[in-house]
């Protein structure tokens, strides 16, 4: 057992028996590299990462391996997921030098930590072209020991080169809508009109530029964004990359088809995911949109979620040493469990066939149009229907008997706040009490488990020990969930610690000189560069989401001094934003927001008597992308000196009432919900 055997984190804790003489990041692995003057080998994965695993078994359990790495290397093996600074710098590295990224990722340090050569998964033997892992260690510990000086001079240069965000300046540009059509129009070009989303494959579901897209359609009135965006969410939720039998979403489609996903399911992206289609569902009303995002948190419920409150991170590819062995089926494996005739209509429905579509097993996904085929086996939709809801109750039953993947425990804060916002959105939306129970839990959670006496966020929480300083995205992230959940229970403590998550940010991670933030507080450990990150990635920036709460937070609060700061980040990427929009999907959405004629709705009344639900019912059963709410119960002082439009707003007849202002005109108060909508829909 080596040192990881002490880690709070589930990754680290996989190689606490291998051979290697591994260190968590630290002061005393990097002070021993610089006193033995030797090159730091950095391993850098995630538990649910299945060539993590697959490297780990080939390399890193091999004795002769270790024997290498001991001798040669300071080994530091790093959980990506509680440390996306680390992360974020060394994949720059990484890209830079082979012009791609992934996990595993295998860096070569100088003792003072300066990257000069790296890769993703190295292979036992050579194959594919690429060497295999002991090839590059001896082509490494052979420059190192014959070429040092050219291999220092070599990371000095690179490290400068990745200095590059930090001295990114904002450009003084106009911002207009005419930044959100060029977006659209770059997404348009990129668009698979067939197969749904963008480019070609490997295709990542692209919750964020579908959020975008929403909004494009809410906003210009066009069909297009609304039809791209529909088309993309009908193809994920009909693929393999959806689980048909458990609900939630896998990482990833290796194919153009959304059919072969890498099987990981990853708490971000069912958040984001999530919210993608409760908007979808609020704009059409379809009811497949609703079932996804239903079916898609109960899993969350069930399979993700700490009695505590806490969300955990992922499920692994893996269960039984095999990648995707807990998802797939063969027909005879259906018939022992349905009989006929469900057998065979569950196998021609879900795509099941005896040659199978992966490794000779298969992964379920929807292989024909329900009503075409209802026609063509003489059944009408709903029988037809009947039919499969029985069976994926039975065939899911019938799973849970599987050996489950593993599950990575961990709780990190940014993900809790963007799951968090998805709990508190769904159950107002579609009235669930449950899920806003859901999402009361969590905050609490939050509130109580990952912040610490000074008021500071913790990134990662695990049986009972908080690690990590929060990042960025954990401030920001928390504070959106947190606004989230206000808007929809008027409860002033979640608004109050949202504001002063954002002030943290604005002490600690704000770059007074030149605009927005730091990924890291001002605080935090020295790193060989301090990094801005403005790109969303799987989940959204730290600027994105910083741009987006302090929006919100400004019409709420009369804060102008917030929009100001959105204001920087949003010329920080104004150029980029437009000819990379899939990389900005979130700054997108958030410049929207901004450029939008604000409207902002307060209502009155006893939180949770019957004609105050009304009244918020009335509200969430549409999206409102333009929108902030605000409430408070009849005289309450503290809200109504907190929040500005609560001010000098009486009940009118004792009954729930509600403001509607936009453009900071207000039409006359309103107690009745239908009159409610009447006002929202012009």
């Amino acid at each position: 057992m080596n040192r990881l055997a002490h880690a709070t984190s589930p990754y680290l804790l996989q190689h606490a028996h291998n051979p290697v003489d591994w260190y968590e990041w630290g002061p005393e692995a990097l002070a021993r590299a610089q006193a033995e003057n030797k090159p730091i080998f950095l391993s850098i994965g995630y538990a649910a990462c299945h060539w993590c695993h697959v490297m780990a078994h080939e390399s890193f359990e091999d004795p002769a391996i270790a024997e290498i790495l001991n001798r040669h290397f300071i080994n530091i093996k790093v959980d990506r997921e509680e440390r996306p600074d680390l992360d974020a710098i060394y994949m720059d590295a990484v890209i830079a030098l082979t012009r791609q990224g992934g996990w595993p990722m295998s860096v070569f340090l100088t003792p003072t930590g300066e990257p000069f050569y790296a890769g993703t998964y190295f292979p036992p033997h050579d194959r594919y072209g690429i060497p295999s892992f002991r090839r590059v260690l001896m082509a490494v510990i052979d420059a190192w020991e014959q070429r040092r000086e050219r291999v220092l001079q070599s990371a000095a240069q690179l490290t400068a080169a990745l200095a590059q965000s930090a001295r990114l300046r904002p450009d003084p540009g106009s911002l207009s809508p005419a930044l959100l059509d060029a977006a659209f129009d770059a997404l348009y070009q990129a668009y698979d009109d067939e197969e749904g989303g963008f480019g070609m494959a490997p295709k990542f579901p692209p919750a964020m530029t579908l959020e975008f897209l929403l909004r494009q359609h809410v906003r210009t009135g066009r069909p297009g964004p609304l039809a791209i965006a529909t088309h993309t969410l009908r193809k994920m939720a009909a693929g393999g990359i959806y689980d048909q039998l458990g609900g939630g979403f896998h990482r990833y489609s290796t194919d153009a088809h959304w059919l072969v996903p890498h099987f990981e399911k990853m708490l971000y992206d069912n958040a984001l995911l999530a919210r993608a289609y409760l908007y979808a569902w609020q704009i059409t009303g379809e009811p497949l949109f609703r079932r996804i995002v239903e079916e898609t948190l109960d899993y969350v419920v069930r399979e993700m979620t700490h009695p505590a409150g806490g969300f955990y991170s992922s499920q692994d590819a893996d269960s039984e040493g095999e990648e995707g062995k807990f998802f797939l089926w063969t027909p005879d494996e259906v018939r022992a469990v349905l009989g006929e005739p469900d057998a065979t209509l569950l196998c021609r429905y879900f795509g099941i066939t005896p040659a199978g579509n992966f490794e000779g097993k298969n992964i379920l996904h929807v292989a024909q149009d329900l009503e075409t085929m209802a026609q063509e086996v003489g059944m009408s939709p709903a029988q037809l229907q009947e039919v499969i809801d029985r069976g994926r109750r039975r065939l899911f039953a019938a799973r849970e008997r599987r050996v489950r993947p593993g599950r990575d425990e961990k709780v990190l804060a940014a993900w809790n706040g963007l799951m968090l916002r998805a709990f508190a959105e769904a159950g107002a939306a579609l009235d669930r009490p449950d899920y806003l129970a859901v999402a009361v839990r969590n905050a609490e959670f939050l509130r109580r488990e990952m912040t610490d006496p000074r008021g500071r966020l913790y990134r990662s929480w695990k049986d009972g020990r908080a690690a990590v300083n929060a990042y960025l995205e954990d401030y920001t992230l928390v504070a959106e969930g947190l606004i989230a959940l206000y808007q929809v229970t008027f409860d002033l403590k979640y608004l109050r610690e949202a504001d002063r998550l954002l002030g943290v940010v604005h002490t600690h991670f704000w770059d007074h000189e030149h605009g927005a933030a730091f990924q890291t507080a001002d605080d935090h450990e020295t790193l060989i560069v301090r990094r801005k990150d403005f790109f969303d990635n799987a989940e959204p920036s730290g600027n994105s989401a910083y741009a987006f709460a302090a929006l919100r937070l400004a019409r709420l609060l009369d804060r102008p001094d917030y929009a100001d700061r959105a204001v920087v980040i949003f010329r920080f990427m104004r150029q980029p934003m437009t000819v990379q929009p899939s990389g900005f999907g979130y700054l997108l959405s958030a410049l929207d927001f901004y450029l939008r004629p604000s409207r902002e709705i307060a209502i009155i009344g006893v939180p949770d008597a019957p004609d105050t639900l009304a009244l918020r019912r009335a509200v969430y059963r549409r999206w409102l992308p333009d929108t902030v709410v605000a409430g408070a119960a009849p005289n309450h002082a503290d809200a109504q000196a907190f929040i500005p439009l609560l001010r000098h707003r009486p009940q009118i007849e004792n009954r729930a009432t509600a403001y509607v202002c936009r453009n900071y005109a207000c039409n006359l108060p309103v107690t009745d919900a239908a009159a409610l909508e009447a006002q929202l829909a012009t």
